[in-house]
């Protein structure tokens, strides 16, 4: 299944605050917020989500095409996600610009507060999908994650008219587009991936009810933080898959991305619904264990052993007959 990833590449700058940011909140005045929080530490780690998407399914043994726009700093990160399974040679290089920049802040209840600076990535309104297929041959699926909107935009209405699958992950853009663009992303995704918060902004933004967005789309897949994740379909019953259990809470970034790896590589391998939140659930549960969106690592055996432990021997199985390139065992 030849896949390609289209999306965010970034440095992550992640910060640590030792307490709660609800505690400097003042009820009444949150008109006019104007506050500076002290962090313990930073961590400068490589991430976006595309790039994150893609280093998950590469290092689960898949090639992705990463589509995106990268800055001329790009060379370190370029062998990084070569060295784990993900095809580069198309990415759009700005001659003028540095790759986007993500910064946030983690509380000690894992709430967040970030900014993100596109840099490079505005170019990816430029980026055209048809030399790209001309060159790999035609995608089977292309998954639209945040980026810049106006190629969110297009690399959708070209994957419509193509007849191309695709998958819209309006995710941290959701904020930025006004309901009427969200409309021209999702309609027609073959899968929608949202969380609980993302879909009643979709909702608010569209004016459209829980059942025309589900309407416009043919696989609804929303993830519910420690609750799991919920796949619907029309006329199917929803099905629900819980978490795996993590040993630590230590940085919730990526983790979002991180399922979606999963899940799409299940796709890939021809596996239910179920089973491919499964695998999202067992990715996210690694990342949000470690400190960055891409710098987890287990053994095919640890991965399966431990996804047996949370899903039973009879996923594992299937899971393991598809498991067979795999990224860290090189």
């Amino acid at each position: 299944m030849k896949i390609g990833v289209a999306g965010s590449v970034g440095r992550d700058h992640l910060m640590t605050f030792p307490g709660k940011f609800t505690d400097s909140l003042v009820a009444g005045s949150l008109e006019k917020v104007s506050l500076s929080f002290l962090v313990d530490a930073l961590d400068i780690r490589r991430g976006g989500c595309a790039a994150n998407i893609a280093f998950g399914m590469g290092v689960l043994g898949l090639n992705p095409i990463l589509i995106a726009a990268v800055g001329k700093d790009f060379a370190d990160y370029d062998a990084w996600l070569s060295r784990h399974g993900v095809d580069t040679s198309h990415v759009l290089v700005s001659e003028t610009l540095h790759t986007a920049l993500y910064m946030v802040t983690t509380d000690t209840e894992l709430n967040q507060i970030a900014s993100f600076f596109p840099g490079a990535m505005s170019e990816a309104r430029n980026i055209e999908l048809k030399p790209i297929m001309d060159k790999c041959g035609a995608l089977d699926l292309i998954v639209i994650s945040p980026d810049d909107p106006e190629a969110m935009l297009r690399h959708s209405e070209i994957a419509r008219k193509q007849g191309i699958a695709f998958a819209a992950d309006p995710s941290q853009q959701m904020a930025r587009m006004d309901g009427e663009e969200i409309k021209r992303l999702i309609t027609g995704a073959k899968y929608l991936f949202l969380n609980e918060y993302e879909l009643a902004l979709a909702i608010q933004k569209t004016g459209w009810t829980d059942a025309q967005i589900l309407d416009s789309v043919e696989v609804r897949i929303v993830t519910l933080g420690s609750e799991g994740s919920k796949i619907e379909q029309k006329g199917s019953a929803p099905i629900f898959v819980g978490v795996a259990q993590e040993e630590a809470k230590i940085d919730p970034t990526g983790v979002g991305d991180s399922y979606r790896s999963g899940f799409i590589a299940g796709l890939a391998w021809g596996l239910n619904y179920e089973r491919c939140a499964q695998m999202g659930s067992m990715l996210a549960t690694y990342v949000i264990e470690t400190k960055g969106t891409q710098e987890y690592r287990f053994t095919r055996d640890q991965f399966l052993k431990r996804f047996e432990s949370v899903f039973g021997a009879s996923a594992s199985h299937d899971v393991s007959e598809n498991l067979v390139h795999f990224g860290f065992d090189a």
